[in-house]
Protein backbone atom coordinates (compact mmCIF):
# COMPACT_ATOMS: atom_id res chain seq x y z
CA UNK A 1 0.00 0.00 0.00
CA UNK A 2 1.67 3.28 -0.64
CA UNK A 3 2.09 6.20 2.14
CA UNK A 4 -0.97 8.64 2.37
CA UNK A 5 0.40 11.84 1.46
CA UNK A 6 0.16 14.21 4.63
CA UNK A 7 -0.18 17.62 1.84
CA UNK A 8 -3.66 17.06 0.61
CA UNK A 9 -2.74 19.52 -1.86
CA UNK A 10 0.53 18.71 -3.62
CA UNK A 11 0.64 14.88 -2.87
CA UNK A 12 3.77 15.42 -0.78
CA UNK A 13 4.74 13.33 2.30
CA UNK A 14 6.04 15.52 5.16
CA UNK A 15 6.06 13.53 8.35
CA UNK A 16 9.59 11.49 9.10
CA UNK A 17 8.34 7.87 9.45
CA UNK A 18 9.34 6.41 13.12
CA UNK A 19 13.03 5.38 12.38
CA UNK A 20 16.60 6.10 12.66
CA UNK A 21 18.08 8.17 9.87
CA UNK A 22 20.82 5.64 10.11
CA UNK A 23 18.36 2.91 8.59
CA UNK A 24 16.92 2.81 5.64
CA UNK A 25 13.82 1.65 4.46
CA UNK A 26 13.96 -2.00 3.90
CA UNK A 27 11.55 -1.57 0.57
CA UNK A 28 14.72 0.38 -0.58
CA UNK A 29 17.98 -1.31 0.98
CA UNK A 30 16.78 -4.77 1.28
CA UNK A 31 18.88 -7.30 3.75
CA UNK A 32 20.32 -9.03 1.58
CA UNK A 33 21.41 -6.49 -0.92
CA UNK A 34 24.84 -7.60 -2.08
CA UNK A 35 26.67 -3.76 -1.23
CA UNK A 36 24.35 -2.96 2.31
CA UNK A 37 27.27 -2.76 4.44
CA UNK A 38 29.06 -0.61 2.55
CA UNK A 39 26.28 1.32 1.51
CA UNK A 40 25.36 1.53 4.89
CA UNK A 41 29.26 2.35 6.23
CA UNK A 42 29.34 5.06 3.64
CA UNK A 43 25.58 6.63 4.51
CA UNK A 44 26.47 6.55 8.16
CA UNK A 45 30.29 8.35 7.21
CA UNK A 46 28.18 11.08 5.12
CA UNK A 47 25.68 11.69 7.93
CA UNK A 48 28.77 11.66 10.56
CA UNK A 49 30.48 14.13 8.94
CA UNK A 50 27.25 16.22 7.90
CA UNK A 51 28.05 15.73 4.30
CA UNK A 52 24.92 15.37 1.84
CA UNK A 53 25.46 12.00 0.51
CA UNK A 54 28.32 9.49 -0.48
CA UNK A 55 29.07 7.67 -3.76
CA UNK A 56 27.07 4.46 -4.79
CA UNK A 57 29.35 1.50 -4.79
CA UNK A 58 27.84 -0.04 -7.54
CA UNK A 59 26.88 2.70 -9.96
CA UNK A 60 28.78 5.70 -8.77
CA UNK A 61 26.06 7.85 -8.55
CA UNK A 62 25.88 10.45 -6.09
CA UNK A 63 23.08 8.90 -2.92
CA UNK A 64 21.80 12.01 -0.77
CA UNK A 65 21.51 10.71 3.02
CA UNK A 66 18.14 10.50 5.32
CA UNK A 67 19.96 14.07 7.26
CA UNK A 68 19.41 15.76 3.97
CA UNK A 69 16.31 14.78 2.73
CA UNK A 70 15.20 15.57 6.15
CA UNK A 71 16.06 18.74 5.64
CA UNK A 72 13.94 18.99 2.63
CA UNK A 73 10.96 18.80 4.20
CA UNK A 74 8.87 16.98 2.29
CA UNK A 75 9.03 13.38 0.10
CA UNK A 76 10.02 14.62 -3.63
CA UNK A 77 8.71 11.34 -4.86
CA UNK A 78 11.77 10.09 -6.85
CA UNK A 79 12.51 6.81 -4.93
CA UNK A 80 15.80 8.07 -3.08
CA UNK A 81 16.99 5.00 -0.80
CA UNK A 82 17.62 6.85 2.47
CA UNK A 83 14.05 8.66 2.04
CA UNK A 84 13.10 9.19 5.37
CA UNK A 85 9.77 10.04 4.56
CA UNK A 86 9.13 6.49 2.36
CA UNK A 87 8.33 3.02 4.71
Amino acid sequence: MPPVPDDPHTGALRVPVPRPLHEPSASRLGSDHPSRAEILRRHAHALDADEPGYEDPDTGLFVLTAAYLADRGACCGSGCRHCPYCP
